[in-house]
């Protein structure tokens, strides 16, 4: 008779507080060992809370957990990192002051001598990096990367030593097919060697291709643990919410566009790069695809004037203006929501109020003192039409859910009387409920008037929200699709032709 493998890892009556908060109450589940678990829920379901209990950086205040066999209390990371747990987490985590190749081996740097040795540093570097597909030197410093390149060298980190248990925190959140391909590819491969993998992702469709069983959390408890096999997304959603969603993948025919707000005549971020040329106009929005390293983002910012460009003019309701800086396109009515919210978005150690008004104090402001009174009204204002979730408005926003931190930005940005709104990413890590509202406030705004720029990794964001694509590649725009003639096939084609990659079918 075959013995029944105990699992890798098993929880019982697993709880965790915070100060006015129950972040987890009462989760038992098991993983079993060699498979791909998937952990699904809503934003604020406990996932990431669970996630930090795995990885020693909080403790459970009740229950138990059992890691290969062996009671498991790791009382800070590196208990996790010896007991053979990897975590790639939804918020990057590397030191931005030093280069990739020194992150990557952060924790067992090479030595020779007694002294670093930098050469087998760059050389293991080099071959983690190729793991992952990402081509870039291994003594840049990693403050100088993406978003998504950040992500992936967070991913070739988590790789670099041999692990039981691979955790995976939104780990495809910026990162387009071809990279995700790769991705799929490297964990197929982990599972075959007998690695256990825990994977995370508000991207419904895609954890059918890499996971064997879901675990779904709801309001900090567990719901239900299921064969994906006999699962479809519907099924999924519904045990998330509670509810059924409505497919919020629905191009609104019924907003007018109108006359061009916004033009760019050849924009050029370094004399060695081309020019790059588009306009958005009223009600309009505009989709922006390209693989990782394309000058999507790299563009926007230099746009904005958060990155240097050398050349270029750039028009909001046919009036020329000069941006140096942020401030400057600020003034004239363009506005930028960053694809790292967290990090640029946001002051989250401040108030929901704070962040809000920040943008034009001068607005609340008399004599030079802040009116307090009217920032209050101006905010409560703001959170009800974005139906920002909040018992407060003096909430840090810290404490937010991803999707009310991101309202929290365009708020912002409304406040300031924004004529165009660039968004990266900005259902980057967002669940299925709240991407819905964040869809139906980008068509309210479109609606307004406003022009929207939507920078996306989601090519299926892109083909039900856009009335235009424009493609990067190679820093450059390669093509321009339609609405009438949208087909993912062909926009995947335009990014990975002209990036010399074989397109995928």
């Amino acid at each position: 008779m075959t013995a029944v493998a105990e699992p890798i890892l098993r929880l019982r009556g697993v709880g965790k507080r915070f100060p006015g908060v129950r972040a987890l109450h009462d989760v038992s589940m098991e993983v079993e060992r060699g498979e791909a678990h998937v952990l699904v829920g809503e934003n604020g379901a406990g996932k990431s809370t669970l996630i930090n209990l795995l990885a020693g950086i909080y403790a459970a205040d009740e229950g138990e957990i059992t890691f290969d066999g062996r009671p498991y209390r790791p009382r800070t990371p590196m208990d996790a990192f010896r007991a053979g747990i990897r975590v790639v987490h939804q918020e990057l985590n590397l030191l931005s002051n030093l280069t990739v190749a020194e992150n990557l081996l952060f924790e067992e740097l090479p030595q020779r001598h007694g002294l670093v040795d930098f050469p087998e540093i760059n050389r293991r570097a080099t071959a983690l990096l190729a793991q992952v597909g990402l081509d870039i030197p291994p003594s840049i410093p990693v403050e100088r990367l993406g978003v998504a390149q950040t992500q992936l060298v967070e991913i070739a980190k988590a790789l670099s030593h041999d692990s039981k248990l691979l955790i995976l925190d939104e780990p495809t959140a910026t990162l387009t097919s071809r990279e995700i391909d790769r991705l799929f590819s490297i964990l197929r491969q982990l599972k075959a060697a007998g690695v256990t993998i825990i994977y995370i992702s508000h991207r419904l469709h895609e954890i059918f291709e890499i996971g064997d069983r879901v675990t779904v959390l709801r309001d900090g408890q567990w719901v239900a643990t299921r064969p994906l096999a006999s699962l479809v997304v519907a099924d999924l959603v519904k045990l998330m919410v509670g509810r059924s969603v409505e497919d919020a993948h629905q191009f609104r025919q019924d907003v007018p566009v109108g006359g061009e707000i916004l033009r760019v005549e050849g924009l050029r971020r370094s004399h060695a790069l081309p020019e790059v040329s588009f306009a958005v106009r009223r009600g309009e929005i505009l989709g922006v695809a390209g693989l990782v390293g394309s000058g999507r983002t790299e563009t926007m910012r230099a746009l904005f004037g958060a990155d240097p460009s050398v050349a270029g003019k750039v028009f909001v309701d046919d009036v020329e203006i000069r941006i140096r800086a942020p401030g400057d396109a600020v003034e004239h009515g363009l506005c930028l929501l960053t694809e790292d919210r967290k990090t640029q978005g946001l002051m989250l150690g401040m108030s929901c109020v704070e962040n809000i008004t920040i943008t034009d104090l001068a607005k609340v402001s008399r004599w030079g003192l802040v009116r307090h009174a009217g920032e209050e009204r101006a905010a409560s204002e703001l959170v009800r039409e974005l139906r920002i979730k909040t018992p407060s408005i003096h909430q840090i926003v810290r404490n937010f859910s991803g999707g009310n931190q991101q309202k929290v930005v365009i708020a912002k940005w409304l406040f300031r009387g924004a004529k165009v709104l660039v968004c990266d990413e900005p259902t980057r890590g967002i669940d299925v409920g709240a991407k819905e509202e964040i869809y139906e406030l980008l068509w309210g705004l479109a609606a307004q008037g406003r022009g929207i720029v939507l920078v996306s990794s989601d090519l299926a964001e892109l083909v039900s929200l856009c009335h235009r694509i424009i493609v990067f590649a190679h820093d450059r725009i390669v093509g321009e699709v339609k609405r009438p003639e949208f087909d993912q096939r062909r926009i995947l084609s335009l990014a990975y032709e002209e990036a010399d990659i074989e397109p995928i079918h």
